[in-house]
């Protein structure tokens, strides 16, 4: 498969997302995942068990690193560098393999719908390029695009893409230079996070991060709808009647689309404010309205020995660990 996830040319537990997470089944595990957002910089070490070995957690200034599909994003290499150099050290993370979580800003994500689709990424690939050329506001034939196959609603087959400018990945990977770390996988947070979700009913997961809020609706194995919008404001000033207006959209689509509404729907991101938004979306959704995390915590999703990664809010490498099993 031609894979951004396996950073070539160019998202569940055991036996839920199930196609999506074959996506990321079929990519190596290497033993040092970092995640990496305009707040923050985390790393984890995997054990060969896959369990937690240590972790760390380092935080950013305001306005050191912007997320963006267009722009540079590093406004201030030396302190982002420092923070990743330090968590490296932190654990021992020198000269190997490496899994790269981005912001979700920096790789768009397109669920599109094909009447017949080619069964050969050399086909496919141009096919992709050339559809979307109209949806990115950059180059096609600059970036890294990766793809999947996913069951359509109806007849054909829907294609879910990933794509992100070339030199933006590039950016971000030149801050492994210090520790000599080589990130082999790179793919967005969410891509990640949307493992702990529990996709048996149409579940919306709504994803804060900084300034931008990533909306994705899944079912059954299915990434049913994917949005990712800039807030006029940062994840700490965001307020419900915000959220709604920034989700309302995908959901509206998803219920003229698939011809039933949202059923449950999965917050990360607003820490100790969620309680402000519960009432809210639930009274728009009508139907139970969680934190991503707390949900998968009660239900045993997320094992022991990543639950202090849980009290950090580190949806993206709890998810990535879950596709190490």
């Amino acid at each position: 498969m031609n894979n951004l996830a396996t950073r070539q040319e160019g998202a569940a537990r055991p036996n839920l997302v199930r196609r999506f997470t074959r996506w990321l089944d079929a990519t190596p595990h290497p033993p040092i995942a970092i995640e990496i957002s305009s707040d923050q910089v985390a790393a984890v070490r995997f054990l060969r068990t896959g369990a937690v070995s240590g972790y760390f957690v380092e935080e950013l200034p305001k306005g050191a690193l912007n997320p963006s599909a267009i722009e540079s994003n590093i406004a201030n290499p030396s302190v982002v560098k420092a923070a990743i150099n330090s968590i490296c050290q932190s654990l021992d993370a020198k000269e190997e393999d490496a899994a790269l979580l981005l912001p979700d800003p920096v790789i768009r994500v397109f669920v599109q719908h094909f009447d017949d689709f080619p069964r050969s990424a050399q086909e496919a690939i141009p096919m992709l390029r050339w559809k979307l050329k109209k949806s990115v506001p950059f180059e096609v034939d600059e970036t890294l695009l990766s793809y999947m196959r996913q069951v359509p609603r109806g007849e054909g087959v829907d294609i879910v893409t990933a794509i992100a400018r070339l030199r933006i990945v590039k950016e971000y990977e030149a801050l492994l230079e210090g520790p000599g770390l080589r990130p082999g996988i790179v793919l967005s947070s969410i891509l990640a996070a949307i493992s702990l979700l529990d996709d048996h009913k149409p579940t919306l997961l709504a994803r804060v991060s900084g300034t931008s809020l990533t909306t994705a609706i899944v079912r059954e194995g299915v990434l049913a709808g994917y949005r990712c919008t800039e807030l006029p404001t940062h994840a700490g000033e965001v307020t419900p009647q915000m959220l709604l207006e920034e989700v309302y959209p995908l959901a509206a689509y998803y219920q003229d689309t698939w011809q039933e509404g949202i059923q449950a729907v999965r917050v990360a991101g607003l820490g100790n404010r969620l309680a402000n938004f519960v009432r809210p979306l639930e009274e728009e959704f009508k139907c139970p309205v969680r934190s991503l995390l707390s949900a998968a915590v009660s239900d045993g999703t997320v094992k022991a020995d990543a639950r202090p990664l849980a009290d950090h809010e580190l949806d993206g490498l709890i998810g990535w660990m879950l596709n190490r099993d």
